[in-house]
Formats: structure tokens, sequence, C-alpha cells
């Protein structure tokens, strides 16, 4: 599938709108960007990557050549964007448990809407207005949301770590890598691999490539702290030995 890149998925969702209720649908947009906390729910999920609502008029499609025919639409058009990771179901279920009223409030002059609640009629009615993407890149296939923030928290840390630590004499080093650790223990996970369908087979070798040599700087630095922790031991235990 063309929507799918690594363990991401893109979903292009276009319904139709009723034209004079464009500017009330575009006022919520607009108050829901001034007081997010309405859409607090929905930020504090994890598996979004983003998700984005625009309108389009029905006179606001590009008339590209003077030999096309201009189209004499009933009704403007809503496009949702949104890229996450995990299955369509646990996506489609996700967006209704933390805002069931939001989607109601953005999808409510829509035609056909069936309301976020059941589930069944709500799923029918993404599905037969979803359209599958052409084409879909990934710059990280191997990592989900929550990789590349745990990844973030990793590098803040290290960074942090060297510049305070760096100098610092064994015992010293030794105890705050441990407290460092620990510190990072839940972000420490290891990235799985899962089916890249949507990139040449050249560009999956090549990204391949590149996460093993990270993967390689990675194991590189830790073995260097390793081996100045395993100094400071034995600094410690001859100190022990001498007194």
């Amino acid at each position: 599938m063309s929507n799918i890149a690594g363990k991401a998925y893109a979903m292009n969702v276009i319904t139709p709108i009723r034209w004079y209720m464009t500017w009330l649908n575009k006022l919520i947009f607009w108050a829901a960007l001034q007081f997010p906390r309405t859409l607090k729910g929905l930020m504090n999920l994890s598996l979004i990557h983003y998700a984005r609502w625009v309108i389009v008029g029905r006179h606001q499609f590009p008339h590209l050549d003077p030999s096309q025919p201009k189209e004499n639409l009933k009704y403007a058009y809503m496009l949702f964007f949104s890229n996450f990771n995990g299955s369509w179901d646990q996506y489609v279920d996700s967006f209704t448990f933390a805002i069931p009223s939001g989607l109601d409030m953005f999808w409510k002059w829509n035609l056909r809407y069936p309301r976020s609640v059941p589930l069944s009629p709500f799923h029918e009615y993404i599905q037969y207005n979803q359209i599958e993407t052409s084409h879909y890149y990934n710059a990280y296939p191997l990592a989900a949301s929550n990789d590349i923030k745990s990844a973030k928290v990793v590098k803040n840390a290290l960074i942090a770590f060297n510049q305070e630590y760096a100098n610092a004499a064994p015992e010293i080093f030794i105890k705050q890598y441990y407290a460092l650790l620990r510190s990072v223990q839940k972000d420490l996970g290891d990235m799985s691999p899962s089916p890249i369908v949507s990139m040449a087979a050249a560009e999956v070798e090549k990204r391949c490539a590149g996460d093993a040599y990270h993967a390689k700087v990675a194991r590189d630095l830790l073995e260097v702290i390793a081996h100045k922790a395993r100094q400071s031991e034995i600094a410690k235990k001859k100190e022990l030995a001498d007194g």
C-alpha cells in the first residue's frame, strides 16, 4: 500500500460539506487554534504525528488550462490529513475516544456524517470517503513517534552529561553515569524493524545502511563510557587495597 511507509500510515479523507456552512466550520477551526485545550485529548495521543483539516470552496479548485472544463460543484469539500503509527482501527478508535465531541463539531455539516459514536457507522463513513495516497515518504520508517521523542530525550541527556562530567573524577563519573542510566531507562528501548513498502529497494538499502551507522556510533559511545566506568572501579579497588 502506498499510504504506508515503515511504521507510519498516511490517511486522507475528503468529505463534501454544505457550502453555506463552511464559514461556521472555519470559525470552529479558528476557535480550536485559539483555545488548544479543546484538543487536549487529541494532543495526548502519542501515536499521532499530526492531523490537519482544510476546507476547499466549491469555486476554489485549481483551473490549470483553458481547455479544462470548469466544475459546477454543489458542495465545498473538507480535506482531513493525518500521519500515525499503528493500525487503521486503532487510530480511528483512539480519535473517537479522545475527542468525540470535537469530531462531531468538525464534521457536523458534512454530508451524511453519522456522528463519531457509535463506532461502526463512523468507521464506514471514513472508509467510504478515504482516498489512497499516491506517494508517501517517511524519513525515519523504523521510528514511531515515541521512538523519536525518546531519542531526543537521550541525546539531550548525553550532551548535558558530557558537558558536566567529561573531566570528573572516576568515582564521581561512575556515580553520575549510573544516575543517567536510571533517568533515561524508559527511553532506551530498541526500534524493531517493520516492512518498508513505499520505498524503492535501493532507498531501503541506503536507509538501513544509515541506521546501521548511527547504531554503531551509539555502541561505540557506550563502550567508551563503559571503559571509563571499569577504569573507575579498578582505581577504586586499588585505592582500597593501598589503604
